[in-house]
């Protein structure tokens, strides 16, 4: 079956395998190993954007902890992770597999917050959707979007008129500007 991109939007929310087991409930353990053998061999098409390695190097060298909260399920990310060559960056990567309640829930936030004993004022979420701007005002933590990739752009740009990067340089600039020189 080929979908839309607006029927694939329309699933965002719970995991892969929530998903694939919903669609295909009578063989969803051969539709997972193929969907992730696929995801595997075809991971080439997901590439960083320009600076963005540099960006996390340079927060991690300066001692930031960084964190990942998505929605997609633990074996996706970290193919996608690993592939991109950027997993031993993050100090925590919470998944759709890792919450009870997925975005816009803060569930995933709240649980970084509470591994690193950090003030929600402390914390700066960075995130390209409106589930990503909900779920840090839920949990009281800062919020920077990014829309140079967004698949909801304008809906984004209605929720959060203040913190808004069309580019990695903005947003480093942003960050290195609130860090006091992080």
């Amino acid at each position: 079956k080929r979908f839309k991109d607006e029927e694939i939007i329309a699933l965002f929310g719970p995991t892969e395998d929530v998903i694939l087991k919903q669609m295909f409930p009578h063989n969803f353990e051969k539709v997972r190993e193929d969907y992730y053998e696929y995801y595997h061999r075809n991971h080439e098409i997901a590439q960083l954007y320009d600076g963005i390695k540099e960006l996390l190097i340079d927060l991690k060298n300066a001692g930031v902890i960084l964190g990942i909260f998505t929605g997609k399920g633990r074996t996706s990310s970290l193919i996608t992770l690993n592939f991109l060559g950027i997993r031993e960056l993050f100090d925590m990567i919470v998944t759709g597999d890792d919450v009870k309640n997925h975005k816009p829930s803060p569930e995933g936030i709240i649980k970084f917050i509470q591994t690193f004993n950090l003030k929600p004022e402390e914390v700066l979420m960075i995130g390209d959707a409106p589930s990503d701007i909900k779920a840090a005002r839920e949990a009281g933590v800062h919020i920077a979007s990014v829309v140079w990739d967004s698949y909801s752009s304008d809906e984004v740009r209605k929720l959060n008129k203040e913190t808004v990067f069309e580019t990695v340089e903005q947003l480093r600039n942003y960050i290195f500007s609130i860090g006091n020189g992080i």
